[in-house]
């Protein structure tokens, strides 16, 4: 089926599923689990309920540990259209996305998808080859969490960096209906619709339903994406609630994998140029279902499983690697590589919560089987030559053949317990202990050795909240985490024989609302140190070990702030000091005291919002400081602040007109880097023109 006949498709199916809905009968209550809805109040949000960092429902204010939470009405309000958007307008994330890993960040000193855990609904597709592609748009969700640091014990073994959750839409009874369409530079075409209402007297539906598509701002930068969420929610019984989702994701991002450096530099003549070939391509799909069940054995013991059951296919097929060559003024292409990717993941998690006077507790069983399939053209031969400009992207034409590689095989198992306990009136206590079991076998499909590989990690968090007054808390927390030296779906032989890497986190912190939530704000210090990476032996360079070590500490400051009645300040700013402790590289070269590669020292955002019964305007700024692109430090990538900017306007109570401008001063300026010769550029200056509708 073609984009546009998928997204005819689409639109029509969510048009007749809320058309329905519109006519059921709405005077019925259901029976259902509290879920969190978008909040209408602008600030951080310390009295909304955190499911990131805990399972117990407890309010950001009440968790000793470093959560924002970004509403779909703030989303919406600065433009945002991706979530990588969203998320990097948090405290201290920074966007080192690239083709090749789908979305990626950097967090408290660490980078990548083995360190910043990306969730669904509290669902975390394992990461084959360090790749994860959703959640990529912000359609269809109520709101995002992101948990900074290794406070997390129910979702994963405690990844280093953040936790970054995206939690949907949920099902209700009452009908309504949203709609939006825009168009803006880059050709940009992209639409989406969602409602919600009742199914006969028990139950309730949601459908959400997104596409869009733009030619990237570079040449033959064509992206597309594609999306249907839809989930039920149904009362069985009085104390029995049974939730299904069925879900259906495709992207096919920008086939762009950066621009070469000319004389060291960025060179705004080349911006637009895209080097790949004519027939690249890239695309994901994604599927999942879930069935949960929920039943409320007593007031206090509510008891939960949920099957999830997650599919993803990613192809590639590009020449990636790029280098300017002065003296014949051309540029040269390597790497021409093809992947394929078959993921399949089924799992179960069986969880118990007792809620009854000053204690709560969580327990739980997470199971799931994880099957990989890499194919690929290793060792990616292929070369060419084109001139900067003006050139015939040829085709891909590489003498490696396209091959199953290998297959890989997981059995994961966790348990864990989280534990609530309020002392008094101002103290509440916060513990957790995880441990995860991974067993991956490996079957290389080209003739060389499989192995069977166990691992095992425990994490633990125990943390403090004082309340010193009904709207201050100060907090401290220490916190153990775990990440693989590598994807666990994709290790290979000369890795199975590692562990996980270790991490340990201090933190302390204040969170305050001031004059009844007009003004709120937190911050936080840490200290983190993670063990067993991967070093070369010292007294045997030729040999990889596991004695490498890493630490970072920083601090972080997040605040909004009432001005006047239409007014509102906020702002974030976050101060990293990372760094190596004992690191030899190849050559038995050492890299101690060197930061790691894609870690800023200081990264800030601040917004300026106005907003009345019928105009809305914000202006915003995002700084990114000085990286470097490797662990040796020899090249950065060189800071940046950009611009950004929205007015809207309430043509009626249920209609909003609003323009969003992006990189005002048209900066141009690198993202992140994707080799020592090119580097990725941010998008140039455009527009983009939304209405959006709500019923």
């Amino acid at each position: 089926m073609t984009d546009s006949k998928h997204s005819r498709s689409i639109a029509v199916i969510v048009s007749l599923l809320c058309a329905s809905g519109a006519f059921a009968q709405q005077g019925d209550e259901m029976q259902t689990v509290t879920v969190q809805g978008t909040s209408s109040n602008p600030g951080l949000g310390l009295t909304r309920q955190s499911g990131t960092a805990s399972r117990l429902n407890l309010t950001a204010q009440e968790l000793p540990a470093s959560v924002d939470i970004l509403s779909a009405d703030t989303m919406q309000a600065r433009g945002d259209l991706l979530v990588k958007d969203a998320v990097t307008r948090s405290t201290g994330l920074t966007d080192i996305s690239s083709p090749g890993n789908g979305v990626a960040y950097s967090a408290r000193g660490f980078t990548g998808n083995g360190s910043i855990a990306l969730l669904e609904n509290g669902q975390r597709p394992q990461v084959g080859s360090g790749t994860a592609t959703y959640p990529a748009d912000p359609w269809g969700y109520d709101y995002i969490e992101v948990l900074r640091g290794p406070g997390s014990v129910v979702y994963g073994s405690g990844t280093t960096g953040a936790a970054i959750n995206a939690v949907r839409k949920a099902p209700g009874r009452t009908s309504s209906f949203e709609a939006m369409a825009g168009i803006g530079g880059g050709e940009a075409v992209r639409a989406g619709v969602g409602g919600t209402g009742a199914l006969d007297e028990h139950g309730a539906f949601r459908i959400d339903a997104y596409a869009d598509h733009s030619d990237g701002l570079i040449d033959r930068g064509d992206a597309r994406h594609g999306k249907v969420l839809t989930s039920v929610r149904y009362a069985l019984t009085p104390d029995l609630d049974l939730d299904l989702q069925l879900d259906h994701l495709e992207q096919k991002p920008q086939r762009y994998f950066g621009t070469p450096l000319v004389n060291g530099g960025l060179s705004r003549a080349l911006r637009d140029q895209n080097y790949d070939v004519s027939d690249a391509d890239i695309h994901f799909v994604d599927d999942k279902a879930l069935a949960r069940l929920t039943w409320r054995y007593s007031p206090a013991l509510t008891i939960s499983n949920e099957l999830a059951y997650m599919k993803a296919r990613r192809n590639w097929r590009n020449a990636e690697y790029y280098h300017y060559d002065a003296t014949a003024n051309a540029v040269e292409r390597s790497d021409y590589i093809a992947i394929h990717h078959d993921q399949e993941q089924t799992g179960n998690r069986l969880e118990a919560r007792w809620n009854d006077g000053a204690n709560r507790l969580a327990a739980g069983w997470e199971a799931a089987v994880i099957n990989f399939l890499h194919t690929n053209n290793s060792p990616y031969g292929g070369s060419s030559t084109v001139a900067p400009t003006g050139f015939d992207p040829g085709v891909f034409d590489s003498p490696d053949p396209l091959l199953p590689n290998f297959s890989t095989h997981t059995v994961t198992n966790a348990l864990y317990v989280e534990d609530a306990y309020r002392i008094n009136d101002s103290l509440l206590l916060l513990a957790g202990l995880r441990h995860d079991r991974y067993k991956v076998d490996r079957v290389s499909l080209l003739g060389a050795a499989g192995f069977s590989s166990t691992l095992q990690a425990n994490a633990a968090r125990l943390g403090l909240t004082w309340k010193l007054a009904p709207d201050t808390s100060l907090y401290g927390q220490v916190s153990t985490g775990s990440d693989p030296v590598t994807s666990l779906l994709s290790l290979n032989l000369a890795n199975s024989r590692y562990k996980l890497t270790s991490a340990r986190q201090v933190e302390a912190g204040v969170k305050q609302s001031l004059a009844g939530g007009k003004a709120e704000w937190t911050a936080a210090l840490y200290h983190i140190s993670k063990d067993d990476i991967i070093t070369r032996d010292p007294s045997n360079p030729a040999l990889s070990v596991q004695g490498g070590s890493q630490t970072s500490r920083g601090a972080e400051v997040t605040a909004s702030v009432a001005l006047a009645q239409a007014w509102r300040l906020e702002a974030n700013a976050a101060y990293t000091d990372a760094q190596f402790d004992q690191l030899i590289e190849s050559g038995n070269l050492s890299r101690a005291g060197n930061r790691p590669s894609d870690v800023p020292k200081v990264s800030a955002n601040l917004w300026l919002n106005y907003r009345d019964h019928r105009w809305r305007a914000s202006a915003g700024a995002r700084y990114v400081g000085e990286r470097f692109i490797d662990n040796a430090n020899n090249q950065t990538i060189p800071a940046y602040t950009t611009f950004d900017a929205s007015l809207g306007w309430n043509y009626s109570r249920n209609v909003l007109v609003q323009l969003n401008l992006r990189n005002l001063t048209d900066k141009l300026y690198a993202s992140t880097s994707y080799s020592d010769s090119q580097y990725l550029l941010g998008d140039r200056r455009h527009a983009e023109l939304t209405v959006q509708w709500r019923y």
